[in-house]
């Protein structure tokens, strides 16, 4: 039998199912990589195998609970686990905050027989200030940011599931960095609760993965969905470069052009509806101004503890006035609107995941331009990995579907995925 930590989710536990394979021996197959792997990676800020041993047994003697039961996943540090600590990736919480409680999110994971395996490294409050991971693919190089942990612990075959989240664009850039596949779901699809707020206008639960089946089926058990197959169909595919087209580099360029090829028919080039342009500004008055009261606490009582990245954007949020605020809500409602039309004869995007491949050095996770619209539109997103043009990192492409239209995303995704390998 394959390694059990090499399964993808689904085939996992069809596997625990059928008896030829038990949770506790996934789980210790996964704790065997990462121990083999981490020092490499530094995909994880806690892990107690012993605690998830004991998960996992209990989960071999239940029936099974959903299409996901006894497998593990990560969840990231910004989210909360009443059974290990949870530190924001700020040394303001790090090490002693442990919660009360799951986060509803969490909750309803193991409600579906889910067992958690770990916290994953974020950034500083989920934002801009790096944490300690390195890309699996090359270590030299950024796995982008804010669910790094996640997003290179699934790449790296460590664990074959873990929660990211998205207020940016940190699912969908550096599932594109380390080789993964992310989902973002239509914004509101799984609670936040226990969740730490960035911004309650963009923040999204998403996942990482490594086939879509597997993101579709692990954002339904977040969900507290019953968990439906997701059914590979063709679509009809629009090119859409999008506003960030400027700062496209020829990786991401090749990639799509890949896409285009594999996309069956022929598919057009879309652009947006105005005011879709006007989005990025809009995202950049939201994220600080809700961020910075959302981080009222942690910056009038521990300022010093926050980065000078964390502290840059919260007086860049104190300094906006409702005015600036209300009129980038404004524009997020009236894009959200017009981009309903986008779906007249096309009924998904393509469009690039990232600006190219992972930029050299830890220092900085890349730029979120190639995701804010779409996060600030609030419609489901999906990177799709397969590419490793110029130096041989990873490089995906980003296909978005309209906002509820996730099935079809999905669906679609699934179909398309296999193509881009020929």
């Amino acid at each position: 039998m394959t390694q059990p930590h090499l399964l993808s989710a689904l085939d996992a536990a069809a596997a625990i199912r059928a008896g030829d394979l038990t949770s506790e021996r996934l789980v210790e197959s996964c704790l065997a990589h990462i121990e083999a792997r981490d020092t490499a990676v530094g995909a994880w800020i806690h892990l107690d195998g012993e605690a998830a041993l004991a998960e996992a047994r209990q989960r071999d003697r239940e029936e099974p609970r959903s299409a996901l039961h006894g497998v593990p996943a990560g969840i990231k540090d910004i989210i909360d686990t009443h059974d290990m600590p949870t530190g924001y990736g700020s040394p303001i919480y790090t090490p002693g905050n442990r919660p009360a409680w799951d986060a509803a999110c969490v909750a309803l994971l193991r409600e579906a027989g889910m067992v958690v395996l770990g916290k994953t490294v974020t950034t500083e409050f989920a934002m801009r200030h790096p944490g300690k991971t390195m890309n699996p693919a090359d270590p030299a190089h950024t796995p982008g940011g804010s669910s790094q942990g996640s997003a290179a612990g699934v790449a790296d075959y460590q664990v074959p599931l873990a929660i990211g989240t998205q207020t940016a664009g940190s699912v969908i850039r550096p599932a594109s960095y380390c080789g993964a596949v992310g989902f973002k779901p239509t914004f509101g699809t799984v609670p936040r609760a226990g969740v730490k707020p960035i911004s309650e206008t963009l923040d999204t639960v998403g996942s990482m993965a490594r086939t879509v089946a597997d993101a579709g089926a692990f954002v339904q058990a977040m969900a507290g969905i019953p968990i439906a197959t997701v059914e590979a169909r063709p679509a009809r595919f629009a090119m859409c470069p999008s506003p960030a087209w400027h700062c496209v580099e020829p990786a991401s360029v090749e990639a799509m052009e890949v896409a285009r090829a594999a996309a069956d028919t022929e598919p057009k080039d879309l652009e947006l509806p105005p005011p879709c342009d006007e989005v990025p500004a809009a995202h950049d008055v939201i994220m600080p101004y809700e961020g910075a009261r959302l981080l009222a606490w942690e910056y009038r009582a521990h300022r010093e503890d926050m980065s000078d990245a964390i502290r840059q954007i919260v007086e860049t949020g104190l300094g906006l006035d409702r005015e600036r605020y209300l009129w980038a809500l404004g524009i997020r409602e009236a894009a959200r609107a017009a981009f309903e039309s986008v779906f007249d004869g096309v009924d998904v995007l393509i469009t690039p995941a990232a600006p190219g491949e992972a930029p050299e050095g830890l220092g900085w996770t890349g730029s979120p331009e190639c995701n804010r619209i779409w996060t600030t539109l609030g419609v489901p997103c999906i990177t799709l990995p397969g590419f490793s043009p110029g130096n041989g990192l990873p490089v995906g492409v980003q296909l978005v579907g309209r906002a509820g239209g996730d099935a079809a995303l999905l669906a679609a995704a699934a179909w398309l995925h296999p193509r881009l390998a020929g």
